[in-house]
């Protein structure tokens, strides 16, 4: 009994502990919610205190409102408005005004630059000197420009598509050519080479397939041994050497082999393993290609020796491009030479691969000029048909340029320093010649209201004097003065005097007021000006700045300052 009477009383004393335990907590959740609930009100009623004072705020500002800009009484574009400013798309601006502009961020920050030109100017760092740079050339890379087909695999200089899509022989780009990889080479690092095999220091281990034979001889006509083979005509597998050569593509070798012979280069993709075939084949083929293998020509050797300097990522880059204008450009990082094959029978001989060969470049130039010149009339003449302009009688192919004329006779001039080789010096001289014919009679000299001698980029009929063609030719005649002596540096000179005489009479004409014309047809057409686009307007600004180092007539800065206004948005004052 006294048991049971614990054990009920233990019961009563631990229901007891149990209700006070529920009974705590349930006044502690009360509280607890009472203060919830309270700090919840308080912080909805700031919130909606902030958002009344931010609806105040921007009811208060002015804010952005669609509407429609009607330009000219034309045409309707989106605009905006904001309070009594209006503003328009930069987009719209950009295309009706020719204005340039990006977002940049600089220091964390992002900017709008607004750009009246893109285009640059390159104020000349001295003297000009007809030995030198020529302008700002080193920063030109002809080859690789879109309107050029490929270098040819004969000739070694670029093959032209701007006026005719199968391709042609341009003298003025090939000039430009040659004038770049002169410049290129005074003004960029000594090249890395990499001497691949000469026979006489650096003899590589070929591969050679049964039934075809390497011996290493000595060839009286280059004064040292040379890599003779011979590989059946039923042989596919070639002479091949096994390479590992990345950064250097620029291949040089001489070579003497028969016809349907060819030497291949095999390229690889280092990332996705892709692998290309360069063949370089006697044959007069320009490009061809099929799949990853191209072709190019290298001329009938005729038992002779030849250079062949190629850029193998050019030529590669060319060939992939041939079929596929669209096909993505390759990087050099991302490339390596994995092997040469040797196919048919020959000699070669001073195989390298190196980072750049200008010089080469250069006299491959300078050689077709030699060649090609037609030596009565002392032109280079451009085969291809041009229409200049709407009212302007057609050039049909054979006519002659002043500027390829002047570009040519700059080429020439430097080779002849360079060299010292009379056959450069005799070109540029009878390249003179049509600068003493009229432009009417095969020549490149017209005559602006018979008063002032032009030299014609284009001898187009009526004239139309084109600005940056003719000074090119100015400094051609310069080049020549400056190299030549006697009678031959005189007859430059006067030729130079008359066209400077008549830039510093006619200059004004090319002015707008706002920018700059490319030609004159305004006046010998009436029509409208035919505007420079500012590649061409910055060109006319440097090429005055480089006639001021040789003639410091105060004309050429006065201008050249008042056009570089014009490129930062200046205008000719208003009456």
């Amino acid at each position: 009994m006294p048991f049971m009477m614990m054990r009920i009383n233990f019961k009563i004393i631990l229901l007891i502990l149990i209700v006070a335990v529920i009974s705590s907590i349930l006044t502690s959740w009360n509280n607890c919610g009472n203060h919830f609930f309270f700090r919840s009100s308080d912080w909805k009623t700031r919130f909606q205190h902030k958002q009344t004072s931010l609806q105040d705020r921007l009811a208060n500002e002015p804010g952005y409102q669609e509407i429609d800009c009607y330009i000219n009484g034309g045409y309707s574009i989106g605009c905006r408005k904001e309070g009594d400013e209006v503003y328009v798309p930069f987009s719209f601006i950009h295309k009706y005004f020719e204005i340039y502009g990006k977002l940049a961020i600089y220091d964390g920050l992002e900017r709008f630059e607004w750009l009246h030109s893109y285009s640059k100017i390159v104020s000349p760092k001295g003297k000009y000197d007809s030995r030198g740079v020529f302008m700002t050339f080193e920063n030109y890379n002809v080859e690789v420009r879109e309107r050029v087909k490929c270098v040819s695999g004969n000739d070694g200089v670029p093959i032209s598509t701007q006026w005719e899509s199968q391709g042609y022989y341009y003298p003025t780009q090939i000039a430009q050519f040659g004038l770049s990889h002169y410049s290129k080479n005074l003004t960029e690092p000594e090249p890395h080479r990499k001497l691949i095999e000469d026979s006489d220091r650096v003899k590589q281990d070929w591969s050679v397939p049964q039934g075809c034979v390497v011996i290493r001889i000595y060839d009286k006509r280059v004064g040292s041994y040379v890599l003779k083979y011979a590989t059946p005509e039923t042989s596919t597998s070639g002479i091949s050497l096994k390479m590992d050569h990345v950064l250097d593509f620029v291949l040089k070798l001489d070579l003497c082999i028969r016809d349907n012979s060819s030497i291949a280069i095999e390229l690889q993709s280092r990332e996705k393993k892709d692998t290309y075939y360069l063949h370089y084949t006697t044959g007069n083929l320009v490009l061809s290609t099929v799949n990853n293998h191209i072709y190019y020509g290298i001329g009938l050797m005729n038992n002779r020796w030849k250079r062949l300097t190629r850029d193998l990522v050019v030529d590669l880059q060319k060939g992939l491009n041939l079929n596929d204008k669209n096909k993505k450009k390759l990087s050099r990082s991302k490339l390596k030479v994995v092997k040469m094959v040797l196919y048919g029978s020959g000699m070669i001989d001073n195989v390298t691969l190196s980072t750049s060969e200008h010089m080469e470049q250069f006299y491959d130039a300078a050689r077709w000029f030699v060649a090609n010149q037609n030596i009565t009339s002392g032109g280079w003449p451009n085969p291809v048909r041009r229409k200049v302009a709407s009212g302007m009688a057609t050039l049909e192919p054979g006519w002659y340029s002043s500027m390829g004329q002047g570009h040519a006779i700059s080429v020439l001039s430097r080779a002849y320093y360079h060299s010292g080789d009379e056959r450069y010096l005799q070109a540029a001289v009878r390249g003179l010649r049509p600068f003493r014919v009229s432009s009417s009679k095969g020549g490149v000299t017209a005559t602006f209201l018979d008063k002032y001698v032009w030299y014609e980029e284009y001898p187009t009929t009526p004239s139309s004097f084109i600005l940056n063609g003719f000074i090119y030719s100015l400094l051609g005649l310069y080049d020549l003065k400056s190299i030549a002596t006697g009678k031959d540096g005189d007859e430059a000179a006067i030729l130079f005097d008359q066209g400077m005489t008549s830039l510093k009479n006619m200059i004004m004409l090319y002015d707008t007021g706002s920018g700059t014309t490319y030609d004159l047809r305004h006046f010998t057409l009436k029509t409208a000006p035919n505007l420079a686009r500012w590649d061409y307007h910055s060109t006319h600004v440097n090429q005055l700045l480089l006639l001021n180092t040789i003639d410091n007539d105060p004309i050429f800065t006065t201008t050249a300052d008042r056009w570089i206004g014009y490129m930062n948005g200046k205008k000719a004052a208003h009456n």
